[in-house]
C-alpha cells in the first residue's frame, strides 16, 4: 500500500487518538534518556485529549512511567512496552510480566554479551530489554544474533526490531492488541482511531486500526500497511498544532453562537 499525504478532516469527538513518542512526538536522539517533546506539542495534546474527551493514548516502547514524565502535563490512558504494560481511563494498570528468575538472567547475560560491542547497550524495561546500537550500527548482524539466541533459549520472548534497536519482549503483546484493548473501555470505544507512528514496532498498531476503518498515519520513509504520511516529526508538530487550534477557533465560535442566542 502507498499511503496518502493527506489526511483527512478530524472530528476529535468522534475520534479515538493513539500516538507513537520517539519519531512522532520526539525526534529521535543517539540515547533514549535525551529525547525531550516540545512544551508547545505538550500544550497541543492536553487540548486534544480534553477535545476528544480523554479519549488519546501514548503507544510506545517506553515504560508508561517514562511516558508521563516525557509529555507533563498530560498524563492520562498509555501503552508502554510495546503493550506489555497499560494503564486504562480509570488509572487501572495492567501487566504482562516476564518471571523474575528469567528477567534477572537475561539482564546479567545480556550485559555481558553486550559489553563486547563498542557503542551499544542494553536498557531494561522491567518486563522487556531493548539492544541498542546507533552508536555502533557495524555490529547490527551480531546484536540481531545475539536476540535470536535469546529468544531462542527463552521462548517466552520474542523479538520486536526496530530503528537501530531490537528489542526482547513477552510473546503475545504488541502495540495492536494495545490498541484493541483500548478501543473495547470507555472514552474510546465506539470512535474512529486514529494512530500516527514511524517505525516497525508501530505496523501492528496500523494494522488494528486498518481493520476498524480507521486513520493510520506512518511518519517518515519506509514499507507500510499505514493509509497516509507525513514526512517527518516537524510536520508531525505542524500537524498537530493545526488541529489544536481548529479545536480552539471551534469551541470560541461554538461559545460566541451560544452567547448570541441568550
Amino acid at each position: 500500500m502507498t499511503p496518502r499525504d493527506s489526511i483527512p478532516p478530524i472530528v476529535l469527538a468522534e475520534t479515538a487518538c493513539f500516538f507513537d513518542v520517539d519519531g512522532t512526538l520526539a525526534g529521535i536522539e543517539t540515547r533514549p534518556e535525551w529525547v525531550t517533546i516540545p512544551g508547545d506539542i505538550k500544550q497541543a495534546l492536553c487540548d486534544l485529549s480534553a477535545a476528544a474527551g480523554g479519549a488519546l493514548a501514548l503507544v510506545s516502547g517506553r515504560p508508561v512511567a517514562e511516558l508521563d514524565s516525557l509529555s507533563a502535563p498530560l498524563r492520562g490512558p498509555a501503552a508502554g512496552v510495546h503493550g506489555a504494560e497499560r494503564r486504562d481511563a480509570r488509572g487501572a494498570f495492567h501487566r504482562v510480566a516476564l518471571s523474575g528468575t528469567i528477567a534477572t538472567a537475561l539482564a546479567r547475560e545480556l550485559k555481558q554479551a553486550i559489553a563486547a560491542f563498542d557503542g551499544c547497550h542494553v536498557e531494561e524495561k522491567g518486563v522487556a530489554f531493548a539492544l541498542h546500537y546507533r552508536q555502533g550500527e557495524h555490529y547490527r548482524d551480531r546484536i540481531l544474533a545475539l536476540a535470536q539466541d535469546m529468544v531462542t533459549r527463552y521462548p517466552e520472548l520474542v523479538l520486536q526490531p526496530g530503528k537501530c534497536v531490537v528489542e526482547l519482549k513477552p510473546a503475545g503483546v504488541d502495540k495492536g492488541a494495545a490498541i484493541a484493548a483500548f478501543m473495547q473501555e470507555p472514552p474510546f470505544v465506539g470512535r474512529t482511531p486514529l494512530f500516527i507512528g514511524d517505525d516497525l514496532t508501530d505496523e501492528a498498531g496500523f494494522k488494528q486500526v486498518n481493520a476498524l476503518q480507521g486513520i493510520s498515519i506512518k511518519v517518515g520513509p519506509g514499507t507500510t500497511v499505514a493509509r497516509y504520511h507525513l514526512d517527518d516529526v516537524s510536520q508531525v508538530h505542524r500537524w498537530i498544532l493545526t488541529l489544536a487550534k481548529q479545536q480552539e477557533n471551534h469551541f470560541i465560535k461554538t461559545k460566541n453562537s451560544v452567547g448570541e442566542g441568550l
